[in-house]
């Protein structure tokens, strides 16, 4: 039975990121503006890449929207939202749910991973036909999910005309706000997260903090977690370059000079706010000059 249509209050339609920035937020909803297209969360097994997309379909969940989500398993239950669960000993894959979930004409289609090409070309042919899909890969970065698509055997003009954005993200620990000291980072320490020599010196003269340990965080030093991001609008230049097959570098080059943040700037203002810590960049994003 399908669930009931709802309407959400505001702050039910907000995005909430995990130390996310206002201006992640923003670009976010400029990205599911989109009346059509694929969304893509990307990162490691356990980086909070569903809990986000669970953040933007309950921004976008309305009474006049059709709603529909192929999952395995269903992490949250939302209300107002139609959600299936997978089962491939019974012959219920993402690929044949989302062939029987596309004759109902749905809006949107949230997929919980694109593991496979047959997935990955009913995707791209439900955004070509007016859908909007989200879904999730395992991939290092926003640009490298180009890649992998391609190499998924997706061709890149397919990729170029249906892709309008990639979320990469990862989880740090938050520093314990009880117990977190003051100290400035050595030559040695920034250059591990740092690759500009300048920027290594600029960061050497700021304060930033390091875990301590009180009764209060369990003498861990941290307290919660926090979300870091790389959000990658796929604008007419990238697209272009998409099409013409090329590298992921030169696609990383181009979204940070529109003004991208990547992962690793991303932690390092984390860093500079007092938020984390540089070892936890180096737990989660490993070193950047070996």
């Amino acid at each position: 039975m399908l669930a009931p249509a709802v309407s959400l209050n505001a702050a039910d339609r907000k995005i909430n990121l995990m130390g996310g920035t206002d201006e992640d937020i923003a670009k976010i909803k400029n990205m599911v503006s989109c009346p059509n297209g694929i969304i893509l969360t990307s990162g490691p097994t356990g980086s909070g890449k569903t809990t986000t997309l669970y953040s933007v379909l309950k921004s976008l969940n309305d009474e006049h929207v059709n709603i529909t989500t192929i999952e395995d398993p269903i992490e949250i239950k939302l209300e107002g939202i139609n959600q299936s669960q997978i089962n491939p000993k019974a012959g219920i894959t993402f690929a044949s749910c989302m062939r029987a979930i596309l004759r109902q004409d749905p809006d949107i289609i949230l997929v919980g991973e694109i593991r496979d090409y047959e997935t990955l070309e009913i995707a791209i042919s439900a955004a070509l036909t007016g859908h909007l899909v989200l879904s999730t890969v395992h991939t290092n970065s926003a640009a490298a999910t180009v890649t992998r698509l391609i190499e998924m055997g997706a061709k890149d003009y397919l990729v170029s005309s249906t892709l309008t954005g990639v979320i990469a993200q990862r989880l740090v620990r938050k520093l314990c706000p009880h117990c977190k000291e003051e100290f400035s980072a050595s030559y040695d320490e920034a250059r591990q997260i740092i690759a500009n020599e300048q920027q290594i010196n600029e960061f050497t003269n700021k304060t930033i903090y390091r875990s301590k340990g009180c009764s209060k965080c369990n003498f861990t030093g941290y307290t919660g977690r926090m979300g870091v991001y790389e959000i990658m609008p796929i604008t007419k230049e990238i697209k272009k370059l998409i099409a013409i097959g090329a590298h992921d570098l030169e696609i990383e080059e181009t979204a940070v000079h529109n003004g991208m943040i990547t992962l690793n700037q991303s932690c390092i203002n984390h860093i500079l706010n007092g938020e984390t810590t540089i070892d936890e960049f180096l737990r989660v994003l490993g070193i950047v000059n070996e």
